[in-house]
């Protein structure tokens, strides 16, 4: 697949998704046209072969995750795993949309012999060919997954996954709830919008102009895994808001953003397959589908506060000036400190988890 810049739009990936919009009368969900552009097999942007992580564009990637930033990241957030090991009577990791292999390799360093077995559930072949050459001195303990197993017992953690699950789009118009979808445009893909009975999770107040998104896929991933987690604890770190926050009056202009050369955009019809596509987590959601498949909460917070919570700064304290640098990164509010939170959950009944120890924001989801 052709992935330069200014690629046409005849590309076997373009083709399926024009396929599939004539099947279903010229109009697809943002849903579909969303996780068709990222993981349609061979062809998205998940799975093709461009670099997607790294430090710089140069690199010739397109963003940058915290565990690339810094093996602080993974060491902190392992102490945190180890706990949930000890706690749920444990010794598996599961870990879905492992990237590059850095976290896995920093949390399979840290972890040692705490556990057995690292099960990375991701769908890129790809990328698994880039995380088998990084975790090769560990790849006794290291699996492989293409699908849920039928029942999970273990810790499972997943860094920026929520965010890349297809949402769908409502747009308020003249007072009027519809839901946005991809058409044929003619020289490119175009927007339209339907009568919908779908509506945000809380009323938006006013009565302007308003596009946002709501996540069924999300909340039906944490539905699926408690179904399947019969013991241990998930953590979940990623962008977002709680629901006050998701949709505010003044955000009115969604969240939905592309990210390709380390640069942001907002138009996801174009570039198709060349670029990440995310929206940011609505996390009362994620915690309300976890509760009502039996999960217990244990907390949510900030990035900055959890990795506080968890021994980032006598970490950085004995980190070269480089490594203290990226780190800092993690916890400032104007960079990924506050943007970012963290989620856990536990099957059976929860503790008194060290990451949320201090600021636990779990009232305010």
């Amino acid at each position: 697949m052709n992935l330069e810049p200014g690629a046409p739009r005849a590309t076997p990936l373009t083709g399926i998704i024009d396929a599939e919009l004539r099947q279903s009368g010229g109009w697809l969900p943002f849903d579909r046209f969303m996780a068709l552009a990222l993981y349609a097999p061979g062809l998205g942007y998940y799975a093709n072969d461009s670099r997607k992580f790294g430090r710089m564009p140069d690199s010739g990637s397109d963003f940058v995750t915290a565990p690339e930033m810094t093996p602080l990241f993974g060491r902190t957030l392992a102490l945190q795993l180890a706990e949930a090991l000890a706690r749920t009577g444990t010794r598996d990791v599961f870990e879905f949309g492992a990237g590059t292999g850095a976290l896995a390799l920093q949390l399979l360093d840290a972890l040692g012999d705490r556990i057995d077995r690292y099960r990375i559930v991701d769908l890129s072949g790809s990328l698994r060919a880039r995380q088998q050459e990084a975790l090769a001195a560990h790849a006794g303990k290291v699996e492989w997954l293409t699908e849920w197993p039928a029942e999970m017992r273990g810790v499972v953690v997943g860094n920026e996954v929520l965010d890349a699950m297809p949402v769908q789009l409502l747009v308020r118009s003249r007072g009027e709830w519809r839901e946005r979808g991809v058409v044929d445009g003619g020289e490119g893909f175009g927007w339209s919008d339907r009568p919908t009975d779908l509506r945000p999770p809380v009323a938006v107040e006013g009565d302007h102009d308003y596009l946002t998104e709501i996540h069924p896929q999300a909340e039906a991933f944490v539905a699926t895994l408690a179904e399947r987690l019969k013991q241990g604890a998930a953590f979940f770190i990623d962008y977002g808001f709680p629901e006050a926050e998701y949709y505010h009056p003044q955000r009115f202009m969604g969240t939905v953003m592309c990210h390709r050369g380390h640069r942001a955009d907002a138009d996801p019809l174009v570039e198709v397959g060349h670029k990440d596509i995310t929206a940011h987590v609505n996390f009362t959601s994620i915690a309300l589908a976890g509760q009502e498949a039996g999960l217990a909460v244990l907390g949510y917070c900030s990035q900055a506060r959890f990795l506080l919570n968890t021994g980032i700064v006598p970490m950085m304290a004995a980190a070269s000036v480089a490594e203290r640098a990226m780190a800092a990164r993690l916890v400032h509010e104007h960079e990924m400190g506050e943007l970012f939170k963290v989620i856990g959950f536990a099957v059976g009944e929860p503790w008194d988890a060290v990451g949320f120890s201090e600021g636990d924001r779990t009232h305010a989801l």
